[in-house]
């Protein structure tokens, strides 16, 4: 049976719905985009500038053809801090151009060896089992949302996270037509609303803080930095950006996956990855975090099957205008975390969900020993939180972790082991 797609890669919706449709995405990556700059001393301001004028960028680089949302990245904040505070964050954000224009440099040679050793290097076992990974890789956040406050567990916070995702659920099973469309937005919308309802009368719900909304300008620029280079820095980002690919390469899988396009074909590798790369080295020229493709956004697709490029444009837009209305921007940062967490509960497993399809649709035999130990090992390293770490210099540390090291593993593994080993009955 064909899945019905409510929009393709490159429908335009109508005004009306193209509206809150692009809201959702914001809504989504949000609350990631602007904690990294919170935790490395950057300007949120201009993370959410950044974020949607490299979006932007990207989708112009792809041809259009790629509806992907970039953010802040988590993968950089160890090398944000360590050099911030060894050479300045001038220097950490010239490492952060230069780690970019690495990206560019892999996607040159992929655009000359072409991608067929990717076929050879990345079979559906290896691709189903990291997409796996991704999404499990991101549950603990969204569970840890759900059901803690301040750090604790919560009953309310859990009751809060429940009526979020039993509205975002209901909507998308038991809606037609537009509404479920919007049914990630219809949960956080509800979600809210159900807080600042039950904080009216139950003291332990008032969770929702309106003093940023007051305390914040209308309009304002955003905070605008200058990079400054040395070597030390650029080889440490560059480093750190060797996991990154290797990210990248998983988060194109899973957006090829979800959409039902061969995006290392068409737009090709090395358009995304050049994308990817520009965007980041855009962002860090600017003064905001690294870029990377967003497994929040690529849930809400997976969930709406909206995979407007024009939508994601949307969303982009108004991250940029968030960055110079911000008042609206501290509206949503007191989007409670409960809230948060319930809708993640649904999005990262749809995430994880798509791996499981890969592997199924694709028929891998687990009566296979190899294809039994390859996954197994991927799940382990992944979802178990595997870490290379190693000393860089000036006690500074490479770390290869989680998605990325999984991926690695995976590639390796699939690569050594040999084809003919028997069955597991």
């Amino acid at each position: 049976m064909k899945e019905t797609i409510s929009l393709g890669v490159h429908d335009k919706p109508p005004i009306g719905r193209w509206i809150p449709l692009s809201f959702q995405h914001v809504f989504a990556m949000f609350g990631a985009t602007i904690l990294v700059p919170l935790l490395t001393g950057l300007n949120p301001a201009t993370a959410l500038w950044t974020a949607g004028t490299g979006t932007l960028l990207y989708i112009a680089i792809t041809g259009a053809k790629v509806p992907a949302f970039l953010g802040s990245s988590f993968a950089f904040i160890p090398a944000l801090i360590g050099i911030g505070a060894e050479y300045g964050m001038p220097y950490a954000l010239g490492g952060a151009v230069a780690a970019g224009l690495f990206y560019c440099l892999v996607a040159a040679i992929i655009k000359v060896s072409g991608t067929g050793w990717l076929d050879h290097a990345l079979p559906p076992v290896v691709i189903g089992s990291v997409i796996i990974v991704i999404g499990l890789n991101l549950a603990p956040t969204g569970m840890s949302s759900a059901m803690n406050l301040n750090g604790e567990y919560s009953l309310v916070a859990l009751s809060i996270a429940a009526v979020t995702l039993g509205i975002a659920v209901i909507v998308t099973i038991c809606f037609k037509g537009f509404f479920t469309t919007i049914s990630i937005l219809m949960g956080l919308v509800g979600g809210y609303l159900f807080t600042l309802i039950m904080g009216r009368f139950v003291p332990a719900y008032n969770l929702i803080d309106f003093n940023i909304v007051h305390n914040t300008s209308w309009f304002g620029l955003p905070h605008f930095a200058v990079p400054k280079f040395s070597f030390v820095p650029i080889l440490t980002f560059i480093i750190v950006s060797l996991a990154t690919v290797c990210e990248h390469l998983g988060d194109t899988l899973v957006t090829s996956r979800v959409v039902g396009k061969d995006f290392y074909k068409d737009p090709g590798l090395h358009r995304t990855l050049a994308g990817d790369g520009l965007a980041t080295a855009w962002a860090a020229f600017w003064g905001g975090p690294p870029n990377t493709t967003y497994g929040e956004n690529i849930g809400v697709m997976a969930i709406t099957k909206v995979y407007s490029v024009w939508v994601i444009g949307g969303a982009a837009l108004v991250a940029v205008i968030l960055s110079l209305f911000q008042k609206f921007g501290a509206i949503i940062q007191t989007i409670p975390g409960p809230v948060m967490g319930g809708i993640s509960m649904l999005l990262y497993g749809l995430i994880a969900s798509s791996g499981l399809r890969t592997i199924v649709e694709s028929g891998v035999d687990y009566k296979n020993k190899r294809n039994l130990t390859i996954s197994s090992v991927i799940l382990v390293i992944g979802i178990g939180g595997g870490i290379l770490k190693f000393t860089v210099g000036s006690g500074l540390n490479f770390q290869l972790t989680g998605v990325a090291l999984a991926t690695v593993v995976g590639i390796i593994l699939n690569l050594v082991l040999p084809k003919g080993l028997d069955s597991t009955e």
